[in-house]
């Protein structure tokens, strides 16, 4: 255990919470409060933030406006972009009051911020004129910090709280009334299920080549992989709709959208299929297995260490053993734990379905390439495209699936 982890530990909540507030008050002082000057959109949910953003922001740069945005990729301020290197999906105060200063330099018109419930426990949203608050799903993650889904729950709820102007909900979630309990100026609601949404996908059509949905006077066209990603794409329709962005233009951006790093991001397709997935949920292995799953599919999986949610580890070989015809678990991020165990954790939950353990996650992926058949897909999930994967005492090393799979195909970077 390290020394932040025991000064966390032991000091008062009431102590920790006065120091998060500071810093977030100290980082907007210092930028000069930037926010103030921008239409900023808060994305909030257990999974697709990252591609919801991104989504968002093609709509409003198709329509002409100039866009900032953080997600766990990369960080983005009008025609400048750069990865996130940070392992952080919602990063620090000073560093996203900064990028809100950058923003507001730019003349970017908009900032679209990928907001966590671990950010919302540290204020790190706190001094930020939230303008739109996006809620896309809720399922159970990081209930070792909060304790309980329903404290998970009330972090998310403290963004639409802070926001007064417009919620967008999607409405086919369970947890949609607790959000849209909350007041606030417009509410959009968008769903596929429920005829409540003010925005409803009807006639999906998914196929190889991506995913077809028709909006009642409009087609849309999405050259990505995962039926989830209409979800996505409504969220940042809606958000689209509410800016006053035709839904043509809405169409056009979205249109040209062929994939998103390491979300369901096809690395190859010969010999075989080999996708590389940020999947790390039961929900979104579940649903990137379904997406996959014309094909047989050959799986490398893990678990994050950390002490982070070592429930669901067994549930993740579940999963797994449910989807795949052959299964490798291995290493992805252990942090201080020790890798061996959290394997072992994984395949307590596969059970009798043929898997191995290989603890170098490059041998594992090396391993996954040998065995698989050309009528198979591979899918590496985890890490996806991040480029860092963190050991213990705080040692990071270069990382990237991707390229990893590259390397041992011998193709080209």
């Amino acid at each position: 255990m390290n020394f932040k982890r025991i000064l966390r530990k032991f000091t008062p909540y009431f102590l920790l919470s006065a120091y998060h507030w500071l810093w977030a008050f100290l980082s907007a002082l210092v930028y000069g409060f930037p926010s103030g000057k921008l239409i900023v959109i808060g994305v909030t949910g257990t999974s697709g933030k990252s591609t919801t953003i991104d989504f968002i922001c093609r709509i409003l740069e198709e329509a002409g406006h100039k866009v900032a945005s953080t997600s766990s990729i990369r960080f983005k301020v009008a025609d400048k972009e750069w990865k996130n290197t940070m392992k952080m999906t919602m990063p620090g105060r000073f560093m996203i009051q900064k990028v809100l200063r950058q923003a507001v330099d730019a003349g970017c018109k908009y900032a679209v911020l990928e907001v966590t419930s671990e950010g919302i426990k540290q204020f790190r949203h706190k001094f930020i004129n939230f303008n739109a608050a996006v809620f896309l799903n809720l399922t159970p993650e990081h209930i070792e910090s909060h304790g309980t889904f329903e404290k998970y729950r009330a972090a998310k709820l403290e963004l639409f709280k802070a926001t007064k102007n417009l919620h967008i909900i999607n409405a086919d979630d369970e947890n949609a009334k607790h959000f849209v309990n909350i007041p606030a100026k417009e509410k959009y609601l968008f769903g596929i299920h429920n005829n409540l949404a003010d925005l409803k996908a009807e006639k999906i059509e998914v196929s190889k080549d991506g995913i077809e949905f028709k909006l009642p006077d409009t087609s849309f066209k999405l050259h990505v992989l995962g039926n989830f990603n209409v979800m996505n794409a409504l969220a940042a329709i809606s958000v689209g709709i509410s800016q006053n962005v035709p839904l043509d233009i809405c169409k056009s951006a979205l249109a040209k959208v062929t994939g998103m790093p390491g979300r369901l991001e096809v690395v190859t397709k010969e010999p075989f299929w080999v996708v590389v997935d940020y999947a790390f949920t039961k929900e979104q292995l579940e649903a990137s297995y379904k997406s996959l799953n014309s094909r047989p599919l050959v799986c490398v999986l893990g678990a994050c260490g950390g002490g982070r949610d070592k429930w669901k580890r067994p549930i993740l070989g579940k999963v797994a053993s449910q989807y795949c015809r052959e299964i490798i678990i291995t290493d992805e991020d252990p942090y201080d734990e020790d890798p061996l165990e959290i394997m072992q954790q994984v395949a307590e939950g596969v059970g009798e379905k043929p898997h191995s353990i290989v603890l170098d996650r490059k041998e594992a992926i090396k391993k996954a390439l040998e065995i698989a058949d050309p009528e198979d897909t591979v899918i590496i999930t985890g890490k996806g495209a991040e480029p860092l994967m963190c050991l213990k005492d705080g040692k990071k090393i270069p990382w990237d699936d991707r390229e990893i799979v590259r390397e041992i195909l011998g193709r080209p970077r």
